[in-house]
């Protein structure tokens, strides 16, 4: 299988890696509109996870300074796209019409229109779209996403998702509200997406918050809530352009247990009724076990159930609704995605 990275930031040299190790993938073509980068030179490239820059080796790829030109011409079977936000629909929907099949990083895209429209043209064209959220396969968070889902917590009672970090200096575009949506939409999407895969969507919502993207402030705080006084805190953001570190974390409570994870050193760990144990986890990179996912996909025609693009369309129609919500400070919305 031939695979198109296009996009050479972060995002890209991770997923890079990860094709690297799977057997019978090949780096068919890349595209970057930096030559420096495009030559193979990616060792200055930064990130807010523990992933250093390195040279690559791009001998026998196909190489495109253009996305656009890529997507088309590109002889691969599938293209896997890095690149900043609003260049998602655009370029994946070129990319479907061309018959290639697609990767594209969260969010999905800038709006509920471009995902209706990409998703449009996947079942047009018979091929296979999935965005990466990658928390669907994190070590860390598949013991939540099997509890919740399959009822083991009892009753939920209780959830909190939080996640912050300093505002990216790697990246200029993340600082841009029209290419990604701002910090809030970037960075807490993932959380969403994890409170629609473990409870679904809520009832109504609302939301408190500042957004400052110059001086490198965006931070919310939501409550989701469902039927039976249950509700769900998503909260978090950039905290100014400093060192702040990264973390992500949560915390659901069931009629029957609780379990809890905080990347700042608490492992996932169940808590039931006279019963604590630390919850054994997969031993593989959550970003490998995304991109094995979608090659497995594509090799075997499936349809991706386990990260489909509808619910990827949901977390960013429910996120751009927590972000009217915030507009409103405290104000609750229904939920009607």
């Amino acid at each position: 299988m031939r695979i198109a990275v296009v996009g050479l930031g972060f995002m890209g040299l991770t997923h890079l890696k990860a094709y690297k190790r799977i057997p019978g993938v090949e780096i068919g073509a890349v595209s970057c509109n930096e030559p420096k980068v495009l030559a193979g030179d990616l060792s200055s490239i930064q990130g807010n996870l523990d992933i250093d820059g390195e040279a690559v080796d791009f001998q026998s790829a196909q190489k495109f300074a253009d996305a656009l030109e890529c997507v088309r011409r590109a002889d691969v079977d599938a293209v896997d796209l890095c690149l900043p936000t609003a260049m998602h629909a655009p370029i994946a929907i070129e990319a479907l019409r061309a018959g290639k099949h697609v990767l594209v990083e969260k969010p999905m895209a800038l709006d509920a229109a471009q995902c209706d429209q990409m998703m449009a043209e996947a079942e047009k064209a018979g091929r296979l779209l999935m965005s990466a959220q990658v928390l669907r396969f994190f070590p860390a968070y598949i013991p939540l996403i099997e509890a919740a889902q399959t009822g083991k917590l009892g009753e939920p009672r209780h959830g909190l998702f939080r996640r912050r970090c300093a505002a990216p200096g790697w990246s200029a575009w993340l600082a841009n509200k029209s290419t990604s949506g701002g910090g809030v939409f970037d960075l807490l999407i993932h959380d969403v997406d994890m409170a629609l895969v473990c409870f679904g969507k809520p009832q109504a919502v609302s939301a408190t918050g500042f957004e400052d993207l110059p001086g490198g402030v965006d931070m919310l705080t939501a409550q989701l809530y469902y039927p039976n006084g249950f509700s769900v805190t998503i909260t978090g953001g950039w905290h100014l352009q400093s060192n702040y570190p990264f973390s992500m974390e949560y915390t659901v409570v069931g009629k029957d247990a609780a379990i809890e994870y905080s990347s700042a050193g608490r492992p996932p760990h169940w808590y039931g009724r006279g019963e604590e144990r630390a919850l054994p986890l997969s031993p593989v990179d959550g970003y490998q076990a995304e991109i094995e996912y979608f090659v497995h996909c594509i090799q075997t025609g499936s349809k991706p159930e386990r990260c489909t693009p509808q619910s990827s369309a949901d977390a960013v129609k429910l996120t751009r609704l927590l972000e009217d919500a915030r507009a409103r400070q405290g104000e609750i919305l229904p939920c009607q995605i």
